[in-house]
């Protein structure tokens, strides 16, 4: 019994552990949806000092826009009260690329996707990339 606890706190330990390098991120801007409550919704973006932020409509009009920026990181609360019902993308764009994260307002709350829908790197600044000439 007493090892199958210890075997289990081990197991939770890797995992948290994992889980705190994953959004330590690699030096590039990531997302983390930090609360939503109706239809306000707070996130950041670790590992960036200065970003474009723009919100458009599913027709790609823009709504808004700014130029965010942070010491360490941007951290934004946007409060969607006064849109209506739809589906609108965040576009958050800095040196390196451009990504662009879901936005679902309902009736009752506003959802923000953690996981981006589009990202695209600038020219000079691709990832991992590797060509072959013969």
């Amino acid at each position: 019994m007493k090892k199958i606890i210890r075997l289990s706190l081990v197991a939770a330990l890797l995992f948290t552990g994992i889980s705190t390098y994953a959004i330590d991120g690699t030096g590039e801007f990531n997302l983390h949806v930090i609360k939503a409550n109706g239809k306000l919704i707070t996130f950041a973006l670790n590992q960036t000092q200065k970003a474009n932020l723009a919100i458009y409509d599913k027709e790609g009009t823009l709504i808004y826009s700014e130029t965010a920026s942070g010491k360490d990181g941007i951290l934004r609360t946007f409060s969607l009260q006064e849109f209506p019902e739809g589906t609108y993308f965040l576009e958050v764009e800095d040196n390196i690329k451009k990504a662009k994260y879901e936005i679902t307002i309902t009736d009752e709350n506003t959802v923000l996707s953690k996981n981006a829908v589009s990202s695209v790197y600038k020219p000079g600044f691709a990832k991992n990339t590797s060509v072959a000439v013969r």
